[in-house]
């Protein structure tokens, strides 16, 4: 770049503003440059040329400065009111694609910073016009342009085949999951054990009735001091018995399944299912403890994010639940099928995470991949109501079906599913390295032009 001149932006161009109110525009047969990448369109036009466009306001608000586009327009156009035209005095000496090449790619660097303001950040157009740029013989413009188009092509092209592997690699683990919960891939594993009537370790007929005799884990024993969680057979057990399933019919079995395991209902083999608090606690920004939803849910943990709510002792007191090492909370409104376990957490929640707590813990790895599975978010999803968002009644998650194998069978799917899901994750870094290295690739090639 040092072979090449420099020049102020405000000496070969000139800068107008935008004229078109962006919400009120009548939709039309030209285009609309606003911030964002994609046009609008507009039934008049305020330009007829070539023009680089330049957002006057922060991309992100909220007082930070950033710029995430900067464009370039040909032939008749109209222009938001929140950005500026740039356009070249002498095309032979300017190429207005070669000037937006150069913004965008040093957007960061001599246009962000000229940004002023607290709260509602913006950029002035004769800050704009201070800035300095090489400038090479118009031939050399021209040909670093075209370069750099190609490039940024190629790049588009990359990304577009990154996205779609990356959809095939959710297929994958979509595959392996309803793969597990079906028995296909412990077919070979239950060759080399058959069923052991009676033991709950290789009889999923001898598991279901330990569950329903109330045998349950010792997390969950009573003499367990550090535990709130009642036993199998204290009132919010039995209240949880209570509750009648109907008898699962031929009719609503998804798929099939080995002979050797049963149909259940997740109120079967569940102590407690609940969902949170249908209100809003007293918050404390001292408080001790947090009140969590939904979001906070994410593969297998609860995540205490920057802003999350914070209550006092006793608002937890007043809203607290029986948590244990069997309970899984899952989200069961707005987004669907979050999931997490309880891990000592000092939380409350609300409404949008249910939770249930297993009666044997040995069940939990199983169950947290059956609720990862397609078949449950489109059973979720099937029987969500929907007003502005999804809702899944506690009625819906008491009743859904689960393929419920014998207890070494599931240690035995859960090995396989976690090899094999470890291996697509593999792949989905591999997938996304090599995006990564070659935008480093092309970044570098462009670097390396511009500054000679």
């Amino acid at each position: 770049m040092s072979q090449w001149k420099k020049v102020r932006i405000g000496d070969i161009c000139k800068i107008v503003k935008g004229t078109t109110g962006i919400a009120s525009a009548e939709p039309g047969q030209y285009p609309l440059v606003v911030t964002a990448e994609e046009r609008k369109t507009c039934s008049s036009y305020q330009f007829d040329c070539e023009a680089v466009c330049i957002p006057l306001v922060s991309s992100s608000g909220h007082g930070k400065k950033s710029l995430k586009n900067v464009h370039y327009q040909s032939g008749k156009f109209a222009l938001g009111t929140i950005l500026c035209a740039v356009i070249p005095n002498n095309p032979d000496e300017l190429d207005a694609r070669f000037l937006h090449q150069y913004l965008q790619f040093y957007k960061d660097t001599v246009l962000v910073p000229l940004m002023k303001g607290a709260a509602n950040v913006s950029l002035s157009m004769k800050d704009i016009s201070t800035v300095e740029f090489p400038l090479p013989p118009i031939e050399k413009q021209r040909e670093l342009s075209n370069l750099f188009i190609t490039l940024q092509e190629s790049q588009k092209k990359l990304t577009a085949e990154t996205e779609q592997q990356l959809e095939y690699t959710k297929l994958l683990r979509q595959n392996i999951l309803q793969d597990a919960i079906e028995g296909k891939l412990t077919a070979k594993w239950r060759k080399s054990h058959p069923v052991i009537k009676g033991n709950p370790d290789y009889d999923a007929e001898a598991l279901f009735e330990k569950i329903q005799k109330g045998e349950v884990s010792p997390s969950l024993q009573p003499d367990k001091p550090s535990s709130a969680t009642p036993s199998a057979g204290s009132n919010a057990a039995r209240n949880t018995r209570s509750k009648k399933l109907s008898p699962i019919t031929d009719e609503e079995k998804p798929f099939e399944i080995p002979e050797e395991w049963k149909w259940i209902r997740l109120g079967e083999i569940v102590s407690i299912l609940g969902d949170g608090i249908h209100g809003t606690p007293e918050y404390d920004s001292k408080g001790d403890y947090y009140f969590i939803n939904g979001n906070n849910l994410k593969d297998g943990h609860i995540i205490i994010k920057e802003g999350t709510k914070r209550v006092n002792a006793s608002q937890y007191e007043k809203y607290k639940k029986e948590l244990n090492n069997n309970t899984i909370f899952v989200s069961i409104n707005g987004t669907l099928g979050n999931l997490a376990f309880y891990n000592g957490e000092k939380i409350i929640f609300g409404k949008s995470a249910c939770y249930f707590n297993l009666f044997l813990e040995e069940m939990k790895l199983y169950i947290y991949y059956f609720l990862q599975t397609d078949f449950f978010i489109q059973y979720a999803t099937d029987k969500a109501s929907l007003t502005t968002i999804y809702n899944v009644s506690l009625a819906a998650m008491r009743n859904l079906l689960i393929s419920l194998p014998p207890l070494k069978e599931q240690e035995e799917i859960v090995k396989k599913v976690e090899s094999l899901l470890a291996k697509v994750t593999e792949l989905e870094n591999q997938i996304q390295e090599r995006k990564t290295l070659s935008e480093k690739l092309a970044f570098g090639i462009i670097k390396e032009r511009l500054e000679g």
